[in-house]
């Protein structure tokens, strides 16, 4: 089933999104939101740590809501979306985590 498939009634016609459909999207986006005001107030460990927490948390969303409402977090396949967003959770926490003096260490 494509993705065209899934985003439509099965008389054919194009199926009207719920009011709460994007949630999901803006739940991550606020956690995103959170980690660039910690990155911009000089915590870039925190920030990116939030960064891959809201990474983790699209993964999860993803994982266990239907594609219908994912909203926007459904960018391709469910499995592939997960691994995608996991992967890259997983990078990103790993530099945030592992990095350690340079310029942007804070004391």
């Amino acid at each position: 089933m494509t993705m065209t498939e899934d985003r439509r009634d099965l008389d054919g016609r194009r199926s009207r999104p719920g009011r709460f459909a994007q949630l999901p999207f803006a739940a991550v986006l606020l956690v995103v939101a959170v980690a660039a005001l910690r990155i911009f107030q000089y915590h870039w460990r925190e920030g990116a740590g939030l960064i891959g927490v809201a990474l983790l948390l699209a993964a999860v969303l993803r994982a266990v809501l239907p594609t219908a409402k994912a909203g926007l977090l459904a960018i391709r396949g469910k499995v592939v979306d997960i691994v995608t967003f996991t992967a890259l959770a997983a990078a990103v926490l790993y530099v945030a985590l592992t990095i350690i003096g340079g310029p942007l260490s804070s004391s």
